[in-house]
């Protein structure tokens, strides 16, 4: 297979009589290495051993926490995946709500999740879900971020108990 682009180190040799392709994966690699992204890993590595791997894990598992708790106190709305060992991800349903439309409202309030299977058809098939609402967290975000989600929710339910 001939690569689709040519620039840097995806070449072995060039003559105007003929071109040798590097080994894969080279010849399909053309142009400069993503040294940015070198770079920004390198800092990141350096800045989470300075803040510290337990100090992250044990930060996010507090959030999460928060965020399990909050969520389950609000009417109509059903975590998915109650694991006691588990990573700063909660899944979720709103009675009455297709995740997707909750999704939208909640990206127009400016709040982030993702929405669907997520690749997860037996797991979904198994809680008799067609799809849920997933809201990451992570050592950058904040009790107030938690706090925008359960008002983007919130405000789901206004607009879709004013509709019925």
């Amino acid at each position: 297979m001939s690569p689709y682009q040519g620039g840097g180190d995806m070449i072995s040799s060039v003559s105007f009589e003929k071109t040798i392709y590097n080994v894969i994966p080279y010849k399909f690699e053309a142009g400069t290495p993503n040294i940015a992204g070198t770079v920004a890993l390198g800092a990141a590595i350096d800045y989470l051993g300075r803040v510290g791997l337990e100090n992250v894990g044990t930060y996010e598992h507090e959030l999460l926490a928060y965020a399990t708790e909050k969520l389950s106190g609000l009417p109509g709305v059903r975590l998915i995946g109650t694991a006691k060992e588990k990573a700063s991800v909660v899944s979720f349903v709103v009675e009455g709500v297709h995740p997707h439309d909750v999704g939208t409202i909640l990206d127009q309030e400016g709040i982030a999740v993702r929405t669907g299977h997520h690749c997860a058809q037996p797991l979904m098939e198994r809680f008799g879900v067609p799809a849920t609402v997933r809201a990451s967290f992570a050592f950058y975000n904040t009790r107030q971020d938690v706090d925008a989600l359960v008002s983007g929710i919130k405000k789901v339910k206004e607009i879709f108990h004013d509709l019925s």
